[in-house]
């Protein structure tokens, strides 16, 4: 039905890759499903290794858990759609489940955004203050700060939605991405699209920027400390707990950057290209962040060797 030019959508389609040939969707479907499951086994044994191993008990890994949580969910939200998309043909989504894509697709994003400056704060207070890094970072002070990061995030992803949902649509029903997010829906809307586009985009800028600037901060104040340490076996051991999490921002942070340098100084680009580019920094993380625990965190090496090597031999594994 329509009232004049505006069409009242019941139901959105996700394109996902505009370009893809149809010989092609088995070989993305089957890509995206190895991601999601990757996603959710490395995850799961993150989770696994934190419930057995009491010396993962501190802050920066109840951090790291907060992040997995968040990754999890994201990929949850967003993956078994675009697979159905290639897998099945079916890329149709409802109107309302299109906006409540929408909103988890940001609320999750900005969890992951503050929960990576809190990493970040976390890693400033361990190597620049020592000695009171224990009554700083309590038990208390890093459930308080968990709590804040999940709530505050709901602010922005929830007023994009309060002010999307109503608008008249009438530029079709397909979203140029594999997922709802606010820029494709508002592009099919029939209003002036700057009065809601500008105000997203300083939002998110103020999240992404503002998380980034207080890790960039913290990893310099770092970089400062360490090179004051005389011993270059300290320095290096410094350096080797911190870099996981310089891994896992530079993964987070830098496509997104370049994603908005894209769309906010003029620069064309092909929307395949723009999808993937959105695709690469929304779903390696997820995928990559349990592999850098476990790989470039010298700890959780140490028990997933000890799992290992107890499981061949048939010692009892005893954990701290």
């Amino acid at each position: 039905m329509s009232t004049g030019n505006v069409s009242f959508i019941k139901d959105f389609v996700i394109a996902g890759f505009p370009g893809l040939q149809p010989g092609h969707y088995g070989i993305v479907s089957a890509v995206l499903f190895f991601v999601y499951v990757c996603t959710m086994v490395g995850n799961a044994v993150f989770f696994t290794l934190l419930v057995i191993s009491k010396s993962l008990h501190k802050p920066v890994y109840f951090f790291i858990l907060n992040l997995a949580v968040s990754d999890v969910l994201f990929s949850t939200n967003t993956l078994p759609k675009i697979i159905s998309r290639y897998w099945f043909q079916d890329g149709s989504i409802s109107f309302l489940g299109c906006f409540v894509q929408m909103f988890f697709v940001h609320y999750f994003g900005t969890v992951s955004s503050h929960v990576l400056a809190l990493m970040a704060i976390d890693r400033y207070a361990a190597i620049c203050y020592p000695l009171r890094y224990h009554t700083i970072m309590t038990n208390r002070n890093v459930f308080i700060l968990s709590c804040i990061a999940w709530v505050w995030s709901c602010a922005a992803p929830l007023m994009l939605v309060i002010r999307a949902y109503p608008l008249p649509y009438c530029s079709g029903n397909t979203i140029v991405q594999c997922y709802c997010d606010h820029f494709s829906i508002i592009s099919l809307s029939c209003t002036d699209k700057t009065l809601y586009t500008i105000p997203a985009s300083a939002s998110a800028l103020i999240v992404l920027l503002g998380s980034l600037a207080i890790a960039v901060f913290s990893y310099c104040a770092i970089i400062l400390a360490v090179l004051r340490i005389s011993s270059t076996q300290g320095r290096l051991k410094t350096f080797s707990t911190c870099s996981p999490q310089l891994i896992i921002i530079a993964l987070f942070f830098l496509p997104r950057c370049l994603n908005y340098l894209f769309n906010n100084t003029g620069i064309k680009i092909s929307n395949d290209l723009r999808v993937v580019i959105i695709m690469l920094y929304s779903l390696l993380p997820p995928m990559i962040n349990p592999i850098i625990y476990c790989l470039r965190t010298e700890e959780v090496k140490k028990i997933l060797r000890r799992l290992l090597g107890n499981k061949q031999i048939g010692v009892p594994l005893k954990l701290p």
